[in-house]
C-alpha cells in the first residue's frame, strides 16, 4: 500500500513537471538543446588527451578553422580551439557543480540549525555570518589562489566553496526560523521526535523549493566565476583548459576582431549555458511551488 502511494506520489510529480515544461515552449527547448549540449560536451571529452590538446605547436599559432583538421582553428599557442572548448566546457561546469554542492550542504547545515534553534544559538551564528559577509569574499579568493605554489581544480574548489556559502546560510536561516515556529514543528516536537529528525525529515523538505532556487542562481554563478576569474587570470591554472582562457585572448585587439574563431564560440557557449540552466530551474521552481501548495 504503501509503495502505491509513493509510486503514485512520483508520478504525480513526473507529471507536474512534464506539464511545466509542455506550457512553457521556451524552456522545453532549452531543456532539449542543453540536454544534448551537455551529453556532447562530457561523451566528447572522454575521447580527448588533456595534454596532448594543451601541447603548445607555435606554427599553427591562430591557424583559421578548417586548416589541419581544426574546425574552430587554433589559439595563439597553435592548440585546437575545438578540443579546448569541449575541455574547458566540461572543467568549468564541474567546477560550477562542485562548488555549488560544497556551499549548499555547508550554507543549509548552518542556516538551519540557526533558524531551528533560534535563540542564543542564532544570535551566536549570525555575529560569525556578519563577520564573513563583511570580507571581500572575490578579492581573498583571489589572493589565496595567488599565494598557493601549486593549486589544482580541487584546491579551486575548495576556496570558492570556503567563502560563497554565506549568502546562501544567511537564506536558508531567514526561511527556516519562520518554518521552525509552525505548527507541524511544534507537533514533532510535542511527540518527542529528535531534532535531527525533525531537522532532515520534515524542516529541510519543506525548504526544497527556495535550495531549489538557489542551487540553480549558484550554479549559473559559480560558472560565471570561475570564467570570471580564469580570464583575469586567477583561475584555473594554465595548464587546465577553461572556457574563460578562451575568452580572455579577446583582450587583444587584433583577436578581437579578426580572429573572432579564437573567442567567440566560448562566448556563446558559457551564453547559452547559463541561460538555458535559468530557464530550466524556473519550471522546476514553479514544480515545486505548486507540489508544496497542493501538500
Amino acid at each position: 500500500m504503501e509503495k502505491n502511494m509513493v509510486a503514485q506520489k512520483d508520478d504525480s510529480a513526473f507529471q507536474m513537471v512534464k506539464r511545466e515544461f509542455l506550457r512553457d515552449k521556451w524552456a522545453l527547448t532549452c531543456l532539449v538543446l542543453l540536454s544534448i549540449v551537455l551529453l556532447t560536451i562530457f561523451v566528447w571529452s572522454l575521447f580527448l588527451d588533456q595534454d596532448k590538446v594543451m601541447t603548445v605547436d607555435i606554427l599553427r599559432q591562430y591557424e583559421r578553422p578548417g586548416v589541419d583538421g581544426m574546425l574552430l582553428g587554433a589559439d595563439q599557442g597553435g592548440r585546437d580551439v575545438l578540443a579546448m572548448l569541449i575541455l574547458g566546457a566540461k572543467n568549468s561546469i564541474m567546477i560550477g557543480l562542485a562548488v555549488t554542492v560544497l556551499m549548499l550542504v555547508i550554507g543549509i547545515l548552518f542556516g538551519v540549525i540557526a533558524g531551528y534553534y533560534g535563540g542564543i544559538v542564532d544570535n551566536l551564528m549570525m555575529r560569525f555570518l556578519d563577520f564573513m559577509m563583511t570580507l571581500p569574499m572575490l578579492l581573498l579568493v583571489i589572493v589565496i589562489v595567488s599565494i598557493i605554489p601549486h593549486y589544482t581544480m580541487m584546491t579551486f574548489v575548495l576556496v570558492m566553496g570556503a567563502f560563497y556559502w554565506v549568502s546562501t546560510a544567511r537564506l536558508i536561516r531567514s526561511k527556516a526560523l519562520s518554518e521552525a515556529r509552525k505548527d507541524y514543528i511544534s507537533a514533532a516536537k510535542t511527540s518527542g521526535t529528535s531534532d535531527l529528525r525533525i531537522i532532515f525529515g520534515e524542516l529541510i523538505p519543506n525548504l526544497s523549493s527556495i535550495i531549489v532556487v538557489e542551487a540553480i542562481l549558484s550554479l549559473t554563478a559559480n560558472i560565471g566565476i570561475e570564467v570570471g576569474l580564469t580570464f583575469l587570470g586567477f583561475g584555473l591554472p594554465d595548464s587546465v583548459p577553461s572556457l574563460g582562457t578562451l575568452i580572455s585572448y579577446a583582450q587583444d585587439p587584433d583577436v578581437l576582431t579578426a580572429k573572432f574563431w579564437v573567442w567567440l564560440p566560448a562566448s556563446l557557449l558559457i551564453l547559452f549555458i547559463c541561460v538555458g540552466i535559468s530557464y530550466v530551474g524556473n519550471v522546476v521552481r514553479r514544480t515545486l511551488d505548486a507540489r508544496q501548495r497542493l501538500g
